[in-house]
Protein backbone atom coordinates (compact mmCIF):
# COMPACT_ATOMS: atom_id res chain seq x y z
CA UNK A 1 0.00 0.00 0.00
CA UNK A 2 1.16 3.25 -0.47
CA UNK A 3 2.18 5.83 1.83
CA UNK A 4 -0.28 8.69 2.34
CA UNK A 5 1.33 12.23 2.37
CA UNK A 6 -0.45 13.64 5.03
CA UNK A 7 -0.04 16.81 7.29
CA UNK A 8 -2.01 17.47 10.51
CA UNK A 9 -2.08 21.46 11.13
CA UNK A 10 -3.83 21.68 14.39
CA UNK A 11 -3.52 25.06 15.22
CA UNK A 12 -6.01 25.59 11.87
CA UNK A 13 -7.70 21.98 12.46
CA UNK A 14 -7.40 20.78 9.13
CA UNK A 15 -5.40 17.76 6.85
CA UNK A 16 -3.42 18.22 4.07
CA UNK A 17 -2.46 16.05 1.47
CA UNK A 18 -0.80 16.11 -1.70
CA UNK A 19 -2.05 13.70 -4.09
CA UNK A 20 0.15 11.15 -6.43
CA UNK A 21 -0.97 13.73 -9.11
CA UNK A 22 0.64 16.86 -7.09
CA UNK A 23 -2.84 18.30 -6.42
CA UNK A 24 -3.15 19.27 -3.03
CA UNK A 25 -6.32 18.75 -0.61
CA UNK A 26 -7.22 19.89 2.56
CA UNK A 27 -9.81 18.50 4.78
CA UNK A 28 -11.27 19.54 8.09
CA UNK A 29 -9.96 17.77 11.23
CA UNK A 30 -12.41 17.75 13.73
CA UNK A 31 -9.98 15.86 16.05
CA UNK A 32 -8.31 19.08 17.01
CA UNK A 33 -10.50 21.72 16.45
CA UNK A 34 -10.27 24.11 18.79
CA UNK A 35 -13.67 26.04 20.67
CA UNK A 36 -15.46 23.87 18.98
CA UNK A 37 -19.02 23.64 19.08
CA UNK A 38 -21.34 21.19 19.35
CA UNK A 39 -24.28 21.42 16.74
CA UNK A 40 -27.35 20.48 18.70
CA UNK A 41 -29.95 22.81 16.40
CA UNK A 42 -28.86 20.96 13.46
CA UNK A 43 -32.13 19.66 12.60
CA UNK A 44 -33.78 22.92 13.10
CA UNK A 45 -33.89 25.62 9.92
CA UNK A 46 -34.56 29.36 10.53
CA UNK A 47 -34.98 31.27 7.36
CA UNK A 48 -33.54 34.13 8.92
CA UNK A 49 -29.92 32.63 9.54
CA UNK A 50 -29.67 30.20 6.40
CA UNK A 51 -26.94 32.33 5.43
CA UNK A 52 -24.82 33.21 8.20
CA UNK A 53 -21.80 30.80 9.01
CA UNK A 54 -19.00 30.82 11.43
CA UNK A 55 -15.70 30.66 9.73
CA UNK A 56 -12.66 29.27 11.94
CA UNK A 57 -9.19 30.87 10.73
CA UNK A 58 -5.98 30.06 12.92
CA UNK A 59 -6.02 28.48 16.49
CA UNK A 60 -9.21 30.88 18.48
CA UNK A 61 -9.69 33.12 15.82
CA UNK A 62 -12.91 33.08 14.32
CA UNK A 63 -15.54 35.38 12.50
CA UNK A 64 -19.41 35.45 11.56
CA UNK A 65 -19.81 36.09 7.54
CA UNK A 66 -22.92 35.43 4.83
CA UNK A 67 -23.23 33.44 1.98
CA UNK A 68 -24.77 36.52 -0.27
CA UNK A 69 -23.75 34.30 -3.36
CA UNK A 70 -26.69 31.42 -2.17
CA UNK A 71 -23.57 28.98 -3.07
CA UNK A 72 -24.47 25.35 -0.93
CA UNK A 73 -22.08 25.48 2.04
CA UNK A 74 -21.93 23.23 4.84
CA UNK A 75 -19.52 22.60 7.49
CA UNK A 76 -16.16 21.86 6.74
CA UNK A 77 -15.73 23.60 3.50
CA UNK A 78 -12.75 26.03 2.71
CA UNK A 79 -13.97 29.29 2.05
CA UNK A 80 -12.35 32.23 0.37
CA UNK A 81 -14.04 35.33 2.45
CA UNK A 82 -13.64 39.03 2.63
CA UNK A 83 -11.47 41.02 4.80
CA UNK A 84 -10.48 44.44 4.77
CA UNK A 85 -7.66 43.99 2.03
CA UNK A 86 -7.65 41.04 -0.40
CA UNK A 87 -9.64 37.89 0.91
CA UNK A 88 -8.65 35.19 3.38
CA UNK A 89 -9.35 31.26 3.68
CA UNK A 90 -10.74 29.70 6.26
CA UNK A 91 -13.09 26.85 7.52
CA UNK A 92 -16.72 26.57 8.18
CA UNK A 93 -17.42 25.62 11.61
CA UNK A 94 -20.58 26.40 12.36
CA UNK A 95 -24.21 26.87 10.32
CA UNK A 96 -28.00 27.28 10.94
CA UNK A 97 -29.71 28.94 14.29
CA UNK A 98 -26.71 28.42 16.10
CA UNK A 99 -24.94 30.58 14.55
CA UNK A 100 -27.22 33.42 16.12
CA UNK A 101 -27.17 32.21 19.63
CA UNK A 102 -22.94 32.14 19.29
CA UNK A 103 -23.60 36.10 17.99
CA UNK A 104 -25.79 36.81 21.31
CA UNK A 105 -22.99 34.98 23.26
CA UNK A 106 -20.61 36.93 22.30
CA UNK A 107 -23.03 40.12 22.07
CA UNK A 108 -23.07 41.06 18.94
CA UNK A 109 -26.14 42.30 17.89
CA UNK A 110 -27.52 40.86 14.44
CA UNK A 111 -28.61 43.52 13.42
CA UNK A 112 -26.08 45.63 13.28
CA UNK A 113 -23.31 44.03 12.64
CA UNK A 114 -22.04 43.83 9.16
CA UNK A 115 -21.64 40.85 7.94
CA UNK A 116 -18.26 40.51 5.31
CA UNK A 117 -18.69 38.36 2.50
CA UNK A 118 -18.41 34.41 1.69
CA UNK A 119 -16.73 34.90 -2.05
CA UNK A 120 -16.84 31.28 -2.73
CA UNK A 121 -15.43 27.85 -2.22
CA UNK A 122 -11.59 27.96 -1.64
CA UNK A 123 -10.03 26.47 -5.04
CA UNK A 124 -7.19 24.86 -5.85
CA UNK A 125 -5.19 28.19 -6.46
CA UNK A 126 -6.28 29.45 -3.06
CA UNK A 127 -5.09 26.61 -1.44
CA UNK A 128 -1.64 26.88 -2.92
CA UNK A 129 -1.40 30.85 -1.76
CA UNK A 130 -2.73 29.66 1.81
CA UNK A 131 -0.23 26.62 2.33
CA UNK A 132 2.49 28.80 1.40
CA UNK A 133 1.66 31.47 3.50
CA UNK A 134 1.32 28.95 6.65
CA UNK A 135 4.69 27.57 5.76
CA UNK A 136 6.07 31.14 6.21
CA UNK A 137 4.71 31.35 9.60
CA UNK A 138 7.32 29.87 12.42
CA UNK A 139 10.51 31.24 11.01
CA UNK A 140 8.60 35.07 10.65
CA UNK A 141 7.87 34.57 14.38
CA UNK A 142 11.75 33.69 14.96
CA UNK A 143 12.61 36.92 13.26
CA UNK A 144 10.01 39.21 14.40
CA UNK A 145 11.12 38.24 17.96
CA UNK A 146 14.79 38.68 17.22
CA UNK A 147 13.69 42.59 15.85
CA UNK A 148 11.42 43.46 18.48
CA UNK A 149 14.57 42.18 21.34
CA UNK A 150 16.94 44.30 18.72
CA UNK A 151 14.98 47.50 19.44
CA UNK A 152 14.28 46.95 23.19
CA UNK A 153 11.05 46.51 23.51
CA UNK A 154 9.14 45.29 26.58
CA UNK A 155 6.58 42.41 24.64
CA UNK A 156 6.64 39.49 23.79
CA UNK A 157 5.10 38.35 20.39
CA UNK A 158 3.39 35.25 20.80
CA UNK A 159 1.85 34.00 17.66
CA UNK A 160 2.13 35.38 13.94
CA UNK A 161 -1.26 34.43 11.17
CA UNK A 162 -0.77 34.94 7.86
CA UNK A 163 -3.72 35.98 5.54
CA UNK A 164 -5.34 33.33 3.32
CA UNK A 165 -3.82 35.54 0.67
CA UNK A 166 -0.23 36.13 1.76
CA UNK A 167 -0.01 40.00 1.63
CA UNK A 168 -1.16 40.37 5.58
CA UNK A 169 -0.23 38.98 8.67
CA UNK A 170 -1.51 39.63 11.98
CA UNK A 171 1.22 39.76 14.96
CA UNK A 172 0.22 38.57 18.67
CA UNK A 173 1.96 40.15 21.39
CA UNK A 174 2.03 40.91 25.28
CA UNK A 175 2.54 43.81 27.13
CA UNK A 176 2.56 44.40 30.44
CA UNK A 177 2.34 48.63 29.36
CA UNK A 178 2.19 50.25 26.66
CA UNK A 179 4.34 49.94 24.06
CA UNK A 180 5.22 52.26 21.17
CA UNK A 181 5.76 49.55 17.62
CA UNK A 182 5.55 52.24 15.46
CA UNK A 183 9.16 51.98 14.35
CA UNK A 184 8.61 48.05 14.74
CA UNK A 185 5.71 48.42 12.32
CA UNK A 186 7.77 49.81 9.55
CA UNK A 187 10.91 46.99 10.31
CA UNK A 188 8.63 44.56 9.53
CA UNK A 189 6.94 45.79 7.08
CA UNK A 190 10.14 46.40 5.37
CA UNK A 191 11.36 42.87 6.45
CA UNK A 192 8.41 40.34 5.70
CA UNK A 193 6.80 42.86 2.71
CA UNK A 194 3.65 42.64 3.97
CA UNK A 195 1.27 44.65 5.51
CA UNK A 196 1.03 44.40 9.37
CA UNK A 197 -1.54 44.43 12.12
CA UNK A 198 -0.43 43.97 16.05
CA UNK A 199 -2.96 42.97 18.08
CA UNK A 200 -3.03 42.39 22.11
CA UNK A 201 -3.73 39.52 24.18
CA UNK A 202 -3.56 38.48 27.53
CA UNK A 203 -1.60 35.91 29.00
CA UNK A 204 -4.80 33.82 29.39
CA UNK A 205 -5.33 34.15 25.43
CA UNK A 206 -1.64 32.89 24.57
CA UNK A 207 -2.80 29.49 26.58
CA UNK A 208 -5.97 29.30 24.07
CA UNK A 209 -3.90 29.66 21.00
CA UNK A 210 -1.06 27.11 22.44
CA UNK A 211 -3.74 24.94 23.75
CA UNK A 212 -2.70 21.97 26.25
CA UNK A 213 -3.89 19.85 29.08
CA UNK A 214 -4.74 21.27 32.15
CA UNK A 215 -4.31 19.25 35.79
CA UNK A 216 -7.78 17.52 35.06
CA UNK A 217 -6.50 15.76 32.29
CA UNK A 218 -8.99 17.24 29.48
CA UNK A 219 -7.90 20.14 27.25
CA UNK A 220 -7.96 23.39 28.75
CA UNK A 221 -10.73 25.55 28.83
CA UNK A 222 -9.31 28.79 27.37
CA UNK A 223 -8.74 26.61 24.45
CA UNK A 224 -11.41 24.09 24.30
CA UNK A 225 -15.02 26.24 25.29
CA UNK A 226 -13.99 29.64 27.01
CA UNK A 227 -14.04 32.86 25.56
CA UNK A 228 -14.88 35.57 27.50
CA UNK A 229 -12.21 35.67 30.34
CA UNK A 230 -13.14 36.99 33.85
CA UNK A 231 -10.55 38.41 36.77
CA UNK A 232 -9.98 35.13 39.17
CA UNK A 233 -8.98 36.74 42.66
CA UNK A 234 -7.62 34.58 45.90
CA UNK A 235 -11.02 35.19 47.89
CA UNK A 236 -12.50 32.73 45.80
CA UNK A 237 -9.92 30.52 47.09
CA UNK A 238 -10.28 31.40 50.59
CA UNK A 239 -13.99 31.05 49.88
CA UNK A 240 -13.37 27.32 49.18
CA UNK A 241 -10.95 26.98 51.74
CA UNK A 242 -8.47 26.13 49.47
CA UNK A 243 -4.27 26.43 50.16
CA UNK A 244 -2.79 29.18 49.20
CA UNK A 245 -0.05 27.49 46.99
CA UNK A 246 0.60 29.70 44.12
CA UNK A 247 2.42 26.42 42.31
CA UNK A 248 -1.12 24.41 42.56
CA UNK A 249 -3.03 27.23 42.29
CA UNK A 250 -1.76 28.73 38.80
CA UNK A 251 -2.83 27.38 35.58
CA UNK A 252 -0.46 27.19 32.60
CA UNK A 253 -1.04 30.90 31.93
CA UNK A 254 0.82 31.69 35.37
CA UNK A 255 -2.32 33.11 36.47
CA UNK A 256 -4.87 31.94 38.83
CA UNK A 257 -6.62 29.20 37.42
CA UNK A 258 -10.22 29.76 35.72
CA UNK A 259 -11.63 26.73 36.89
CA UNK A 260 -11.69 27.96 40.71
CA UNK A 261 -14.60 30.79 39.90
CA UNK A 262 -16.72 27.47 38.93
CA UNK A 263 -17.36 26.33 42.68
CA UNK A 264 -17.40 29.86 44.33
CA UNK A 265 -21.45 30.62 44.04
CA UNK A 266 -21.66 27.24 45.10
CA UNK A 267 -19.43 27.89 48.27
CA UNK A 268 -21.40 31.03 48.92
CA UNK A 269 -24.55 29.90 48.97
CA UNK A 270 -23.58 26.95 51.46
CA UNK A 271 -21.79 29.41 53.71
CA UNK A 272 -25.29 31.35 54.92
CA UNK A 273 -26.11 28.33 57.06
CA UNK A 274 -22.39 28.18 58.57
CA UNK A 275 -22.10 30.38 61.82
CA UNK A 276 -19.51 33.06 62.01
CA UNK A 277 -17.09 31.66 65.02
CA UNK A 278 -15.30 34.18 66.54
CA UNK A 279 -14.52 33.14 70.15
CA UNK A 280 -14.06 29.89 71.94
CA UNK A 281 -17.34 28.25 72.64
CA UNK A 282 -17.81 27.60 76.93
CA UNK A 283 -18.57 23.98 77.45
CA UNK A 284 -19.02 22.43 81.06
CA UNK A 285 -15.62 20.92 80.91
CA UNK A 286 -13.70 23.98 78.95
CA UNK A 287 -13.86 26.30 76.31
CA UNK A 288 -13.75 24.74 72.77
CA UNK A 289 -11.70 26.25 69.74
CA UNK A 290 -13.10 26.02 65.99
CA UNK A 291 -10.42 24.23 64.02
CA UNK A 292 -11.85 23.66 60.51
CA UNK A 293 -15.13 23.66 58.65
CA UNK A 294 -17.03 21.57 55.91
CA UNK A 295 -18.95 24.35 54.56
CA UNK A 296 -20.59 21.69 52.00
CA UNK A 297 -21.33 18.73 54.31
CA UNK A 298 -22.29 21.39 56.87
CA UNK A 299 -19.84 20.28 59.60
CA UNK A 300 -17.71 22.13 61.99
CA UNK A 301 -14.72 20.40 63.45
CA UNK A 302 -13.75 21.62 67.19
CA UNK A 303 -11.18 20.84 69.76
CA UNK A 304 -9.92 21.44 73.44
CA UNK A 305 -6.41 22.44 72.85
CA UNK A 306 -6.32 25.90 70.62
CA UNK A 307 -4.44 25.68 67.70
CA UNK A 308 -4.32 22.17 67.19
CA UNK A 309 -5.63 19.52 65.05
CA UNK A 310 -5.74 16.42 68.09
CA UNK A 311 -9.02 15.28 69.03
CA UNK A 312 -11.00 17.03 66.82
CA UNK A 313 -14.72 16.71 67.71
CA UNK A 314 -17.59 17.06 64.59
CA UNK A 315 -20.84 18.99 65.58
CA UNK A 316 -23.23 19.91 62.78
CA UNK A 317 -23.36 23.74 62.11
CA UNK A 318 -27.28 24.02 63.48
CA UNK A 319 -26.18 22.30 66.90
CA UNK A 320 -23.12 25.38 66.54
CA UNK A 321 -25.80 27.79 66.14
CA UNK A 322 -27.90 26.54 69.53
CA UNK A 323 -24.46 26.26 71.13
CA UNK A 324 -23.51 29.96 70.16
CA UNK A 325 -27.22 31.04 71.48
CA UNK A 326 -26.56 29.61 74.40
CA UNK A 327 -23.07 30.98 75.35
CA UNK A 328 -24.86 34.15 74.68
CA UNK A 329 -27.32 33.73 77.22
CA UNK A 330 -24.46 33.15 79.49
CA UNK A 331 -25.06 29.00 79.57
CA UNK A 332 -22.73 27.07 79.36
CA UNK A 333 -23.04 23.78 76.72
CA UNK A 334 -22.96 19.89 77.64
CA UNK A 335 -19.36 18.48 76.73
CA UNK A 336 -18.73 17.67 73.39
CA UNK A 337 -16.36 14.79 74.32
CA UNK A 338 -17.79 11.42 75.66
CA UNK A 339 -17.43 10.44 78.82
CA UNK A 340 -15.19 7.47 79.20
CA UNK A 341 -16.65 3.82 79.15
CA UNK A 342 -16.69 1.78 83.01
CA UNK A 343 -14.72 -1.34 82.97
CA UNK A 344 -11.46 0.85 81.51
CA UNK A 345 -13.71 0.57 78.36
CA UNK A 346 -12.49 3.57 75.94
CA UNK A 347 -12.84 4.28 72.50
CA UNK A 348 -14.04 0.31 71.87
CA UNK A 349 -10.63 -0.67 73.53
CA UNK A 350 -10.73 -2.66 76.77
CA UNK A 351 -7.01 -2.81 78.43
CA UNK A 352 -5.90 -6.79 79.02
CA UNK A 353 -4.09 -6.01 81.84
CA UNK A 354 -4.03 -8.18 85.43
CA UNK A 355 -6.63 -10.49 83.57
CA UNK A 356 -4.35 -13.55 83.23
CA UNK A 357 -1.05 -14.77 84.76
CA UNK A 358 2.23 -13.80 82.95
CA UNK A 359 2.98 -17.32 83.60
CA UNK A 360 -0.26 -18.76 81.68
CA UNK A 361 1.93 -20.23 78.43
CA UNK A 362 3.99 -21.99 80.33
CA UNK A 363 2.05 -25.22 80.76
CA UNK A 364 0.84 -24.90 77.00
CA UNK A 365 5.05 -25.10 76.19
CA UNK A 366 5.01 -28.36 78.72
CA UNK A 367 2.38 -29.68 76.96
CA UNK A 368 3.19 -29.36 73.25
CA UNK A 369 7.01 -30.82 74.13
CA UNK A 370 5.78 -34.19 75.55
CA UNK A 371 3.60 -34.78 72.58
CA UNK A 372 6.13 -33.85 69.70
CA UNK A 373 8.49 -36.23 71.80
CA UNK A 374 6.01 -39.26 71.37
CA UNK A 375 5.56 -39.01 67.69
CA UNK A 376 9.60 -39.03 67.09
CA UNK A 377 10.14 -41.58 69.45
CA UNK A 378 7.13 -43.31 70.29
CA UNK A 379 5.77 -44.64 73.72
CA UNK A 380 8.39 -45.17 76.28
CA UNK A 381 7.91 -48.22 78.33
CA UNK A 382 8.30 -47.86 82.32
Amino acid sequence: MEEKNIQHDCSRGCQVERTHMGDLQCTMDYSCSKLATFDWMEEFRDVQCDNLFEVRFKNTHKGFFKNDSDIFLKIGDIVAVEATTGHDIGFISLAGPLVLKQMKRHKINPETYEFKKIYRKAKLLDLEKWQEAIAREHQVVIRSRQIAASEGLQMKIGDVEFQGDGTKAIFYYIADERVDFRRLIKLFASEFCIRIEMRQFGARQEAGLIGGQGVCGQELCCSRWMADFTSVTTQAARIQDLSLNPQKLAGQCSKLKCCIDYETPVYMNAQKDIPAVSQPIETEDGPVYLVKTDVLKGTMWFSYEQNSMTNMIPVQAVRVKEMIRDNSQGKKVPPLREKPKNNGEQNGFRSAAGEESITRFDNRTKNKRRKNNLKKNGPQKQ
